[in-house]
């Protein structure tokens, strides 16, 4: 599994499984994923689908930034993402705890 798996085939059927995580986040969020495999994409979940592009788009209202082997690790559940924000391995800009925690709930 690599990032751009996560965020264009398993991050969507998790939102296709459960709506009202796109509801409540209702957000645009930008991942910047980096290293090998990485690059940038955005989920806008404030749409009703087709949530997420690659590359970059318009002004998100947070940016995560990750590598893609930490990322890899957070969604298969080998790497703690809460642990990985306090490592410096996750990084949220502007950091939002709350807009935070909802993501937290669509990524586990």
């Amino acid at each position: 599994m690599t990032a751009k798996d996560i965020l264009e085939s398993d991050l969507p059927s998790v939102l296709k499984t459960k709506p009202e995580l796109a509801k409540e986040i209702s957000a645009v969020i930008q991942f910047e994923i980096t290293g090998p495999d990485g690059g940038v994409w955005t989920m806008d979940l404030t749409k009703a689908a087709d949530w997420v592009s690659a590359g970059a788009s318009g002004a998100p209202k947070m940016t995560i930034t990750v590598s893609a082997e930490d990322f890899v690790k957070i969604r298969q559940k080998q790497l703690n993402a809460q642990m990985a924000f306090m490592q410096g391995k996750l990084k949220f800009k502007p950091m939002d705890m709350g807009l935070a925690m909802k993501l937290g709930k669509l990524l586990s």
